[in-house]
């Protein structure tokens, strides 16, 4: 037991549920004799009601060492969110940061010859535009559903919702095969309603609720790295591009622009889960980027 600025005694609740119980229970029953003394009746009350306060929190920390922690855990597995910092930096900042994190992180598996790949992402947004006003306004909690494939290679493609709640994101994601792509951009959404993925159930209940639409093609470039620990991936994304109006995305060569203001520039991602390790936040922080809010998704938009 410890005291606070007043030299009150309270509890510490770093004992176990047994030990809790005893305690509150043997100061409960001192309670009687230390009002003996009529001087300290109000010093005794104020301290008798906290201990009231108290019993529930102590039951309450019982009940969920006794099982309901498990439950948590399971749903916070199936919930699991991450970190994800972004920064726009320059080819010099690039230049350097590879050459540091190419000695302590490991190229991503999937990656080609070049230690790139192309990523392309149709992402769906409805006639008032909600997932984008919801960027641009800084909504706490928002979504958003795409398509993405890599490096043109349609014999696989994954449907995704990408969640943001505060700092916090989680990405949820679906395979789903060439032709069920190009009968979900055609409109033609019947297959969707009975699948046996969740996530396919979910975008065709919000194709009806929110008139979810395709809008727009996103496509760059990415040089992806790994770090084991605190499961990091530092991501450079250039050369970003968009098909603004045209209504056509699975071609070979899409028609697309570059969006990017200034082209000596490029987004940084820095994503992991618990904690970022030290020696990866040093490297960073060595460099002087600073986090910025960019979004590619919001840049591609901006002409429509």
């Amino acid at each position: 037991m410890t005291t606070d600025f007043a030299g009150k005694p309270h509890i510490q609740f770093n004992r176990n549920a047994q030990t809790r119980r005893q305690y509150v229970l043997s100061e409960f029953f001192c309670f009687s004799e230390k009002t003996l003394s009529l001087r300290r009746i109000h010093k005794n009350l104020t301290y008798f009601f906290r201990l009231i306060l108290t019993v529930p929190c102590i039951l309450c920390s019982d009940f969920m060492e006794r099982g309901c922690c498990e439950n948590m855990d399971i749903v916070m597995e199936k919930e699991r969110f991450r970190h994800e910092l972004k920064y726009l930096i320059g080819y010099a900042e690039y230049f350097s940061l590879r050459s540091r994190l190419s000695h302590v992180m490991d190229r991503d598996e999937n990656v080609g010859g070049d230690g790139r790949y192309l990523i392309r992402s149709i992402y769906f947004d409805n006639y008032r535009d909600k997932a984008l006003r919801e960027k641009v306004n800084g909504i706490a909690r928002r979504e958003k559903f795409r398509i993405r494939y890599y490096n043109d290679d349609l014999s696989f493609i994954l449907l995704e919702k990408k969640r943001k709640v505060n700092n916090l994101c989680q990405k949820l994601d679906a395979r789903i095969t060439e032709e069920e792509c190009r009968r979900l951009l055609a409109g033609d959404t019947a297959w969707m309603r009975d699948s046996d993925r969740e996530l396919v159930r979910e975008l065709y209940r919000k194709r009806k609720d929110e008139q979810l639409r395709p809008r727009v093609l996103v496509s760059y470039i990415r040089e992806p790295y790994v770090y084991l620990a605190g499961n990091v991936r530092v991501t450079f994304d250039f050369d970003i591009r968009s098909t603004l109006f045209h209504p056509h995305f699975l071609e070979g060569s899409p028609a697309d622009v570059p969006v990017a203001e200034d082209a000596g520039r490029m987004v940084m991602e820095v994503k992991y889960d618990e904690y970022l390790p030290d020696i990866i936040l040093d490297l960073i922080q060595a460099v002087g980027c600073r986090q910025s809010a960019f979004s590619k998704y919001g840049a591609c938009r901006r002409f429509g």
